[in-house]
């Protein structure tokens, strides 16, 4: 090996550290890679980097971000990056990590979610340069005889070593025969993009590798490889962040005070775990702020407030960023309620059931969850805590109300 040769290839190992990095690359680790991007140069070939979102809830969060600024990373080295609009598999709605069946979607309900995903991943990547795909294109126009052609390439013992499907099948829950069909319309869409390298998360291994394994049964002798990237946990820092869990979801779509808000509630152990994977800080200032927390030199306070402008301007702009740390600080260090909270216009002299209208404006998931939000006393009306969870309100002509829920969430109630 030359000088020139020894060169080059620290070079590609150097790049493959960096798109690996906080990740697992399967097989061969951070070589393989390297391997991967020396030949992709020489080739003149830009690697299809693959990533697929099933919408079957409409908003993104920083959870999908981890994965999406590593879709980045790859996009700014010049490789093609093919996201996948689950259009197709939503309708089953992947089974990875859950404990029973999903509830089935419409498919007019996934066009709806799937609408804003673009827009959404316009905030990480570059959609204009990315090829956007829906799986139903090939997943639609396949016949029963496709089908048997794609579940002969897997056997049921292999798929019951999904650690998911196993726990659900020793505990006698049921597994619906059309969840064992999702992982092969998964792996069906690497075979058909021809996918170099697919990413996802760390609960995508089984779908991700059969991808794998589908592309070498379908005659591709070089099939894909796969990075998978940490699930980073909600705001409670116990339950992963996933929109099934949405009490502990940060949205991209969230405002920039609410973003900000929620960041500032995570448990202080994941300051650094959040630097790590959704800013751009350097691994030597992540290690040099852990030790100052870790000696008391260090206020985590501070460095979450640091933590959440450095999210929030990637989302909103520096400027959105600092408004929403000085109205956090107006309002929590100072016991202000924020500027420009939402109005509704309510009829005075009417009884309004206080679950049911926490529900009907977003300020809970359900009445189950707004009775739960009164009964945890994290339910306010004009400062007062609402001990009754069934609680009914009526206000007469030009009464306003401040009906307050948890720390960050008001509605002012205008009654006419």
């Amino acid at each position: 090996m030359t000088a020139t040769d020894s060169a080059i290839d620290q070079i590609f190992m150097q790049q493959a550290q960096f798109l690996a990095r906080f990740g697992e690359f399967l097989p061969g680790g951070v070589e393989a890679l390297a391997k991967k991007l020396h030949h992709a140069t020489e080739s003149g070939k830009p690697l299809n980097i693959k990533l697929g979102l099933d919408p079957t809830r409409p908003d993104l969060h920083l959870g999908h971000s981890v994965v999406l600024r590593k879709l980045k990373a790859f996009q700014d080295f010049g490789h093609q990056v093919i996201l996948i609009i689950g259009d197709a598999t939503a309708l089953i709605g992947d089974p990875s990590g859950r404990n029973d069946t999903r509830p089935p979607l419409t498919p007019e309900e996934i066009q709806v979610n799937a609408q804003t995903y673009l827009e959404q991943a316009a905030k990480v990547i570059n959609v204009d340069q990315a090829k956007i795909v829906h799986n139903s294109e090939w997943l639609q126009k396949l016949n029963f005889a496709d089908l048997l052609r794609l579940a002969s390439n897997i056997t049921v013992a292999q798929m019951l070593v999904r650690e998911d499907f196993a726990k659900r099948y020793e505990s006698n829950r049921p597994i619906s025969l059309h969840e064992l069909l999702y992982p092969l319309m998964q792996a069906y869409d690497s075979v058909v993009i021809e996918a170099d390298i697919e990413l996802g998360g760390t609960d995508q291994r089984f779908n991700t590798l059969l991808g794998r394994d589908f592309q070498l049964a379908y005659g591709n002798t070089n099939p894909q490889s796969v990075l998978l990237m940490p699930i980073i946990e909600g705001t409670d820092g116990k339950v992963k962040m996933s929109k099934s869990y949405p009490d502990h979801c940060i949205n991209l779509t969230d405002t920039s005070q609410d973003m900000y808000g929620k960041l500032m509630s995570i448990p202080d152990h994941l300051i650094c775990r959040y630097l790590e994977l959704l800013t751009t800080c350097s691994p030597e200032v992540i290690k040099n702020l852990e030790a100052n927390m870790a000696k008391g030199t260090a206020n985590p306070r501070d460095i979450k407030g640091e933590l959440a402008k450095m999210i929030v301007t990637d989302y909103h702009g520096r400027e959105a960023a600092e408004e929403a740390a000085e109205g956090f600080i107006r309002q929590f260090a100072q016991n202000e309620i924020p500027e420009n909270i939402p109005i509704v216009q309510l009829k005075a002299g009417e009884n309004y059931h206080l679950p049911t209208l926490m529900a009907d404006h977003n300020l809970a998931s359900s009445k189950s969850d707004a009775r739960r939000s009164i009964q945890g006393g994290g339910v306010k009306l004009d400062s007062e805590k609402v001990t009754d969870e069934n609680h009914s309100l009526s206000g007469s002509a030009s009464q306003e109300m401040i009906l307050q829920v948890g720390r960050r969430r008001f509605l002012k109630l205008a009654f006419h």
